[in-house]
C-alpha cells in the first residue's frame, strides 16, 4: 500500500510540474497563492467556483488549468482536510457518492472516488501536499 501511495505522488507531483509550464493555459486567475488561510475559505458545498470543465475549485484556487480532456488541476492553501471536506460536502449536496473502497487517506495525499456522475464515469480527486503550506488538487473523470 505505501508503494502504491508514493507512486501515488510522484504522479500526482509530476502532473503539478508539467502544469506550470503547459501550453494549455491557467483561467485567468491570478497566478500567486492568496494569502488566505484555510479559515478565510471555509469549505462548504454549493459555495464552489466552477472551472471552465465545470468541475468545482476551491474559492482560493489559483493556477487553475483545464487540462483539455476533461480535467482540472489547480493549487490551494486549504489544509488536507479542509480539502476532503470541501469536496465530501460539494458531491455529496450533488447526490454522488463516495466509493470507499477507493479512498486512499495518508499524511501528505489522498485520492476519492464519487459515483452519480451523468456521464456514467466516476470522478477523481487526488491531492498531494506540496510542502510549502500549498496543495495540487487533480480532478478527472475515469472509468474506475
Amino acid at each position: 500500500m505505501r508503494r502504491k501511495s508514493l507512486r501515488f505522488a510522484v504522479v500526482v507531483l509530476a502532473l503539478a510540474s508539467i502544469a506550470c509550464a503547459t501550453p494549455f493555459g491557467g483561467s485567468g486567475n491570478d497566478s500567486n497563492p492568496p494569502s488566505a488561510t484555510s479559515q478565510d475559505a471555509l469549505p462548504s458545498g454549493g459555495n464552489a467556483d466552477a472551472s471552465a470543465s465545470g468541475f468545482p475549485v476551491t474559492a482560493d484556487a489559483y493556477n487553475v488549468i483545464d487540462v483539455g480532456d476533461g480535467s482540472v488541476l489547480f493549487y490551494t492553501n486549504l489544509s488536507q482536510d479542509d480539502v476532503l471536506k470541501f469536496y465530501r460536502n460539494e458531491y455529496v449536496s450533488r447526490g454522488y457518492t463516495e466509493r470507499a473502497l477507493l479512498t486512499v487517506i495518508e499524511d501528505d495525499v489522498f485520492s476519492i472516488v464519487f459515483d452519480g456522475d451523468p456521464s456514467g464515469q466516476a470522478v477523481v480527486i487526488q491531492s498531494v501536499d506540496l510542502g510549502d503550506g500549498s496543495r495540487t488538487v487533480s480532478i478527472s473523470y475515469q472509468d474506475v
